[in-house]
């Protein structure tokens, strides 16, 4: 280890105690959104119309080219559990440039199509790579269960990603100027990322990440943002232009169902890996009374949720509400379920997202619903099928046991390790 450098420490996050380390994942979490919702707001009173267009357009892209980034973290922080460390660099350095490439080919056809600078599509390939490479660093801590360190790693890789573009629109720079700065600070993120998680140097006997693991992992990842964006896509086709504008407020109440108790998943997902029954239970309780309770909130207070997202003009539609909330509370459900099933090895662990994005699809062309509590109808059964399909039980690999009877430290390589040499300091 070279000096300087933080000691791994496998225990961090169980010597800390799993609610310290849900708070802060949970705090790291709402800093990202944070930052994430902050660059359009600053970006509507620093731009004009047509710039502030390219750049929302600008962060699209990069949330669609990244989404292979989400889905190595799933598979390093799955492999890590189980093998312990072992070197993924070469996977995650071809993840990175086959983001950032696909991004420069395509140039000519942003530019075209969207009415991009030409310099920008660059821009976001530095941006969209370094944000790959750090989920490296993402995965290690998660499979570590060294949960202070990866909040602390989110906040980190949110402040150079957004922090850059941030301090351009507010000096006024422009587009080109402000996705300028947030390219350089994005790319300071890996080698930062990487120091935190003090990544070992010397040779693993782990088993090294596949490309299987890999692309297993991107493609629950996308399959996740496929089917519970759909409804959104298929109200732009389906809704006249005022259906459609409230439908887009509705879904931030999904959103918000969605992703509000993403922590459980996070925290579950090591402990699955290692087969861990009990996290699941614990992940889905948490996770559904969440649910249940931003549920009932939309059922008392539905009127106000959509004023205060959309303004008083969509009031009226809180009888929908609590639609909205039961599709994202199904969803995020569904997550944990799909967590578990990639923690332990299923095949075509995401096909029932497909089928249920399929369906969706299928029924609104069919059915062709031109409302908006029609078409919210369709999204909810879609999620409640989907996440009766996802629990059902897969074929598994055989998940490792614990070497000793003690519970509070999980089987695997990092736990062995910590009971044959002296105890790393905590994060």
């Amino acid at each position: 280890m070279s000096e300087g450098r933080p000691e791994p420490d496998p225990a961090d996050g169980r010597r800390t105690g799993l609610g310290a380390a849900g708070v802060a994942v949970t705090l790291a979490g709402v800093l990202v959104n944070g930052l994430a919702y902050l660059v359009p707001v600053l970006a509507a009173r620093k731009l004009d119309a047509d710039d502030l267009g390219a750049l929302a357009t600008a962060l699209g892209l990069v949330a669609i080219v990244g989404v292979p980034g989400l889905g190595l973290q799933l598979a390093v922080a799955v492999h890590h559990a189980r093998h312990g460390p072992s070197d993924t660099r070469r996977l995650t350095v071809l993840t990175a440039a086959l983001c950032a490439g696909a991004l420069l080919a395509a140039t000519p056809v942003l530019v075209a199509a969207l009415d991009l600078p030409a310099v920008v599509p660059a821009l976001l390939a530095v941006t969209t790579a370094s944000v790959v490479l750090s989920s490296r660093s993402l995965g290690e801590l998660q499979g570590g269960q060294r949960f202070l360190r990866l909040a602390a790693a989110m906040a980190l890789l949110a402040a150079a990603r957004y922090g850059g573009v941030i301090v351009g629109l507010l000096l006024g720079a422009g587009l080109t100027g402000a996705l300028g700065l947030g390219a350089l600070t994005a790319a300071l993120a890996p080698p930062a990322l990487a120091w935190l998680t003090g990544t070992q140097r010397r040779p693993s006997a782990a088993p090294r990440l596949t490309v299987a693991q890999v692309t297993a992992g991107c493609g629950a990842t996308l399959a996740m943002l496929v089917v519970s964006y759909a409804d959104l896509l298929l109200a732009r086709q389906l809704l006249p232009p005022s259906g459609s504008g409230a439908y887009s407020v509705g879904t931030v109440l999904t959103k918000g169902a969605l992703w509000a108790p993403q922590v459980a998943a996070v925290l579950a997902l090591p402990r699955l890996a290692r087969g861990d029954r009990r996290s699941r239970t614990v992940a889905l309780v948490v996770t559904g009374a969440c649910g249940l309770v931003l549920v009932g909130a939309s059922t008392v207070a539905g009127g106000l949720a959509f004023r205060l997202v959309g303004g008083p003009d969509y009031t009226a539609l809180g009888r929908y509400a609590p639609l909205f909330a039961a599709v994202g509370a199904l969803y995020a459900v569904t997550f944990v379920l799909l967590n578990d099933r990639l923690a332990g090895g299923v095949r075509w662990a995401a096909a029932p997202l497909w089928l249920g994005t399929g369906a969706l699809v299928t029924a609104a062309a069919t059915v062709r619903p031109r409302t908006v509590g029609g078409l919210v109808v369709a999204a909810l059964a879609t999620a409640t099928v989907t996440t009766l399909l996802m629990a059902v039980p897969g074929r598994r690999r055989p998940a490792s046991r614990p070497a000793t009877g003690d519970r509070s430290s999980p089987p695997g390589p990092a736990a062995d390790r910590t009971r044959s040499a002296p105890a790393a300091p905590t994060g």
